[in-house]
């Protein structure tokens, strides 16, 4: 999120001159899945999406999302799912509010993680690189993430220290997400294993309304607009201004 001068003080950024420009912006999404399509993929219960959101800590945003999936049901839900891009401030989070959920890696981050340790292991855009991706996702999408980790295992070490350190990074993720992998299993489970509801509610709540060409936003009301959008795509815009009433 661009913010004013006065919000990124001592903030650093991955800018040239390491200097924070934006603020990220947390957002959840909960929605219900009760029927699958005639190929037997699940399908989200229509309007059934619901999101909050906020410039917060983590340790803020948990119990945001946690009293929203009670208002939504959770505690009557027979499973719950929790999906999220692999990052451990999500998963102490699930650990903390939702604990006898599923957790599931969203599958594209995790391919994009192969194609990751593809471009490190053999440069960008190369035939070889790409046919080892292409091997590796076919074990990730049968949830054989002991096969995809055994190979990263064997791949040779690139010459330059910072890609050797980054290439161990990729292999820690595959290690510590690797039971949130299972996606054979999850799949005939009726799971739900890619977060593009919350990728498609990052682009509709907020960047439409708030990363116009110019817009620079305090904290406060970046979040009075935040809370605005998800009300309104949350079809909750009424009992909004009745509860205000």
């Amino acid at each position: 999120m661009p913010a004013v001068p006065q919000e990124l003080q001592d903030r650093s950024g991955k800018g040239p001159d390491g200097k924070a420009k934006t603020r990220e912006a947390k957002l959840g999404c909960v929605f219900t899945q009760t029927s699958f399509d005639a190929e037997g993929w699940p399908l989200r219960d229509p309007e059934s999406t619901s999101s909050v959101g906020a410039i917060e800590t983590a340790e803020e945003f948990g119990p945001r999302l946690h009293v929203e999936a009670v208002r939504r049901g959770l505690k009557q839900a027979r499973t719950v799912v929790v999906l999220g891009d692999g990052a451990p401030w999500i998963w102490n989070l699930a650990a903390a509010y939702f604990p006898a959920a599923v957790q599931i890696v969203d599958l594209y981050h995790a391919r994009e993680h192969l194609a990751a340790v593809g471009r490190l292991a053999f440069g960008s855009s190369t035939a070889a690189g790409a046919a080892w991706v292409a091997a590796r996702q076919d074990e990730l999408d049968d949830g054989d993430v002991e096969a995809v980790m055994t190979a990263i295992r064997e791949l040779p070490q690139p010459p330059e220290a910072k890609k050797q350190d980054e290439l161990r990074k990729e292999m820690g993720y595959f290690e510590t997400n690797h039971l949130r992998m299972c996606y054979k299993h999850f799949r005939a489970r009726g799971f739900f294993v890619g977060s593009g509801v919350i990728e498609a509610g990052c682009k509709t709540v907020i960047a439409q309304r708030l990363k116009h060409s110019g817009m620079r936003w305090t904290v406060r009301g970046a979040n009075a607009v935040i809370a605005l959008r998800c009300r309104l795509l949350s079809h909750r815009w009424d009992d909004l201004w009745r509860s205000a009433a």
